[in-house]
């Protein structure tokens, strides 16, 4: 199945792209999702710390299964001032 990807700020820098498709198995994990973007780019393993996903809108565990999902978004820990 196809999943779409969303990278918001740095992690976009880090992907070289804010959005991109990737086919996984019906039995993938956000986090095997992770690992297949982290070997397409390797800055994304780099960055120190581990993003917060949501799926389909919704936030999600990084153990939690893809499918039926269509899109999972990666985003940077939120910082406030």
């Amino acid at each position: 199945m196809t999943i779409e990807v969303r990278f918001f700020a740095s992690l976009a820098d880090c992907a070289g792209g804010s959005v991109e498709s990737v086919e996984v198995d019906d039995a993938a994990s956000v986090r095997g999702l992770w690992e297949i973007l982290v070997a397409r780019h390797p800055d994304l393993g780099a960055i120190g710390y581990r993003p917060m996903v949501a799926c389909d809108a919704a936030y999600a565990d990084w153990d939690a299964p893809l499918c039926g999902v269509r899109e999972v978004a990666f985003l940077p820990p939120v910082s406030g001032g």
